[in-house]
């Protein structure tokens, strides 16, 4: 019998008589339900602690699945819960078929798919293809077997430059920071464009995409969903591994075209994963759930790069980090949109819109600094300016045709933790100097659900980072109910969303005139108007007022919008 055997046997046995129906009765079968989905992020170790130890775990996940539903999401992202060392929160795996001990096991794993998708909900798991960890078993067996041994062709190991080796094979530096290779004893040195606990698999080798193919008929078949596809840019590396030639490298991923991003190749390897995926449609396999979806993680120089991700016989979504980039004034964003749209048109996807993840400044800090600040940022700014801006964002962004993704806790309106003690971080970046800005533990605190307690109802113990005393205020128990409270402006916009007929859908806006610092446009009865001017404007009222993220007056066919206000209207 095989471990997969074993373990769905297990499962089977774990689930009583009294839950036989399949689970995903209550999901809509609407195939191409990704279009205009609303995608939540949970950061497991964030989110809901099950066990009193401070981390975040599958159990405590699964016990809040209710609480995403009535927010009125449509799939949940999990990032990383393999087995894992944790040197980069879990985005260095150990075992891609194994759950880490800290956040619980496999049969959690499978009991929060199945009450997720007993509640409408769907699960999108991470996939981490560019690297390992260096404690997975591939890599601990090229490390003993030496140069020259075929376990050493799966990562990119090679011998050095100098007289003696002692420089690395080239001039290329790790997003960290620090140089991209890594010395092991007997001599050669390994490629690793993130810390050296991540060693980056060589997707030349064929028994490379073998694995992967299997890593994802693996938890296919566990029932998932999708998968978000780390660092989808980075697979391939231009063939010879080039010096750069002495260029500043760029910190951010994708600024520019580099040797070890963005490379053509990667495409030959999402249309092998699409045909995975095509296995487990629902045309050719009757009964199983709606369309499964990838949706890359690709940082490129434009949007039009990022389209070649999503063309039809590849992946389905891309996240716009082009978007996510852009500073809160109205021709900036109108810029990106239209840009966006016009990109994602030809290729028949659906536009994707972000404001926050993991990786960057909340965008309640974000927009509460002065622009050009980028998306790390290491103070706390005008909080009630960026609560104020990042409220009226969400609106603009639901607005928008195609797929939104929330990140867990901005429907809070929670800010950055800038003001973390040095000792409690855990961002590598932060330890590796000129790499990326190593502030990302801020955007990570977990997450208040109530009022009171060691962790605000995070968990029946404390938290692995320490929560501002000022957390109770913004919990889910101090929100809820409570009218024009942030959580409630983003239930009210994900139900008004939902039954306005085809907000989400479509792939064009029809601009309205509107003064400076203002958009405004027209989805067939919708109409949305954003003021991301510092002060009040006056706007015709376009109708019924369905949501604002501000108090407005109108009068005699006018409407006057403060400063940082975004307006629905339907003119039905």
């Amino acid at each position: 019998m095989t471990v997969l055997r074993r373990i769905k046997d297990a499962m089977s046995q774990q689930h009583s008589a009294a839950d036989p129906a399949p689970t995903t009765a209550t999901i809509a079968r609407r195939r191409d339900w990704w279009r205009d989905a609303v995608i939540y992020q949970v950061y497991p170790r964030s989110f809901a602690d099950s066990n009193g130890d401070g981390m975040g775990d599958l159990e405590g996940v699964r016990s809040r699945l209710p609480y995403l539903r009535d927010l009125g999401v449509d799939a949940v992202w999990l990032s990383p819960f393999y087995a894992s060392p944790q040197a980069d929160a879990g985005y260095d795996v150990a075992d891609y078929r194994a759950v880490d001990p800290m956040f619980g096991n496999l049969l959690d794993a499978d009991a929060l798919i199945r009450d997720a998708h007993g509640l409408g909900l769907r699960i999108i798991v991470d996939l981490v293809p560019n690297h390992s960890s260096d404690q997975h078993e591939w890599f601990k067996r090229a490390l003993a077997e030496g140069p020259g041994s075929p376990s050493r062709d799966r990562y990119h190991f090679r011998p050095g430059k100098g007289e003696n080796g002692e420089l690395p094979p080239n001039d290329w530096e790790s997003i960290f920071g620090g140089p991209a290779w890594t010395r092991v004893a007997d001599g050669e040195w390994y490629l690793h464009l993130f810390a050296p606990e991540q060693p980056d698999f060589n997707w030349e080798h064929p028994a490379v995409g073998d694995e992967f193919r299997s890593i994802l008929r693996f938890w296919l078949d566990m029932g998932v969903d999708g998968f978000r596809i780390d660092v989808a840019h980075g697979l391939v590396k231009a063939a010879g591994l080039p010096d750069i030639g002495g260029a500043e490298q760029l910190k951010l991923l994708g600024n520019d075209v580099m040797p070890f991003f963005d490379q053509d190749g990667v495409h030959e390897v999402y249309r092998q994963w699409r045909h995975v995926l095509d296995e487990y449609s629902p045309s050719l396999r009757p009964g199983v759930p709606p369309e499964r979806i990838f949706v890359a993680e690709a940082w490129t120089p434009t949007v039009e790069r990022t389209a070649n991700y999503v063309r039809p016989d590849e992946l389905h979504q891309a996240f716009n980090f082009q978007y996510l980039s852009t500073e809160w004034d109205a021709a900036e964003l109108r810029k990106v949109i239209d840009r966006t749209l016009e990109a994602m048109r030809p290729v028949g996807a659906p536009a994707t819109w972000v404001l926050s993840n993991h990786d960057v400044t909340r965008h309640a800090t974000r927009f509460a600094n002065p622009p050009g600040l980028g998306t790390q940022i290491r103070t706390a700014g005008d909080r009630e300016l960026g609560l104020r801006r990042a409220r009226a964002a969400t609106l603009l962004m639901l607005a928008l045709p195609g797929s939104a993704y929330v990140y867990q806790g901005e429907e809070l309106g929670l800010p950055d933790v800038v003001d973390l003690p040095d000792e409690v971080r855990q961002d590598p970046a932060y330890f590796r100097g000129e790499g990326q800005d190593g502030f990302r533990d801020g955007c990570r605190v977990p997450i208040p659900w109530e009022r009171e307690g060691s962790s605000y109802g995070f968990g029946p113990g404390g938290s692995w980072l320490p929560q501002p005393a000022n957390w109770g205020e913004l919990s889910v128990a101090a929100q809820t109910g409570v009218a024009g409270s942030t959580l409630e402006l983003y239930r009210s916009a994900l139900r008004v969303r939902r039954e306005q007929a085809d907000l989400g859908a479509g792939d064009a806006v029809e601009w309205l005139r509107a003064p400076e610092g203002v958009l405004a446009f027209r989805r067939g009865e919708f109409v949305c108007v954003a003021n991301t001017s510092g002060e009040s404007v006056t706007t015709p009222a376009y109708g019924r007022v369905l949501l604002a993220s501000g108090e407005l007056t109108e009068a005699d066919g006018e409407a006057k919008l403060p400063a940082d206000t975004t307006v629905w209207w339907t003119t039905a």
